[in-house]
């Protein structure tokens, strides 16, 4: 991957994101891509080496990276493991995971993350659940006992006024969520790594073209929505999931007057503005970049 630094930020600050890229390899499936789609995954891994990205797009990368170094320096105790990357063969590649601290006693592993208010103000919390099951699901299989998992989240656009007036804002900037871990968790999570590392290995030789095209969830679609519309009025009277929805409400509110109803096509955020590897993917150019 190549660093430009169109914005002509200061040298530390391009030496620091140049410095801590390293090319992926073929065999070694990350955590992190277990919550990616599969096609996502292998175009990153191929043209990683064409890949350009620019200093100025990568602050909040420094400012999580510099998060966890600060919690790092920090000395463990005794009943303490961080930083510590344990790995998994299943069947020709190697799962690979590296949590930020396990507390023997507790028998808790922590991971750190740095957010948007949104992320609580939605209470989407799925993807750290499934990152931090599968820390989980390593620590046992290299024989540690653990009974759940925490996130400690740092949220970047805190406001101290929102958290005054607004009932659903985070009271802090700083919130920890958990999760339980037990055996039933624990087989849930051994079949959705077993069938996901297989469903990654399947397509290793596949085309860019023939890759899986990524889930609505992986690719964050909003959905699509039916809107029941009145004559050439812009606004909705009516904003439903699906068309039978649609139809049957507009017969169900005749005296409101809808007249047609009009598909509105969800939008696919990370392939717009969150996927590093778009430019290769068909599924983008044809789809979301026209």
């Amino acid at each position: 991957m190549k660093i430009t630094n169109k914005k002509n930020l200061p040298a530390p600050m391009f030496n620091f994101v140049n410095n801590d890229k390293q090319a992926p390899k073929d065999n070694v499936i990350r955590v992190t891509d277990l919550n990616k789609g599969i096609r996502e995954t292998w175009l990153y891994k191929r043209h990683y080496n064409e890949l350009e990205q620019d200093v100025s797009e990568m602050i909040w990368l420094m400012f999580g990276t510099a998060f966890h170094d600060v919690v790092d320096q920090a000395e463990e105790k005794d009943h303490q493991i961080k930083e510590t990357r344990l790995e998994e063969r299943i069947g020709n590649l190697i799962l690979s995971g590296k949590f930020d601290l396990y507390d023997s006693k507790r028998k808790i592993v922590t991971d750190y993350k740095t957010c948007s208010v949104w992320k609580f103000k939605f209470g989407d919390f799925g993807d750290w659940e499934r990152q931090t099951s599968i820390y989980c699901w390593l620590l046992r299989k290299a024989g540690f006992e653990v009974v759940g998992a925490e996130i400690v989240a740092l949220m970047k656009d805190h406001s101290k006024s929102k958290a005054r007036m607004e009932a659903d804002y985070p009271d802090l900037p700083t919130q920890t969520i958990h999760f339980p871990y037990d055996d039933k968790k624990h087989e849930e999570t051994e079949q959705f790594i077993i069938s996901k590392m297989a469903a990654i290995e399947a397509a290793m030789d596949l085309s860019d073209e023939e890759l899986p095209l990524c889930t609505e969830e992986e690719r964050w679609h909003s959905g699509d929505k039916y809107a029941v519309m009145k004559n050439k009025n812009k606004r909705a009277l009516r904003l439903l999931d699906s068309e039978e929805e649609a139809e049957k409400w507009m017969e169900e509110n005749s005296h409101k007057g809808g007249t047609h109803i009009e598909h509105r096509k969800g939008i696919s955020r990370k392939c717009q503005d969150y996927c590093s590897v778009c430019e290769f993917c068909d599924y983008y150019k044809n789809e979301v970049e026209e």
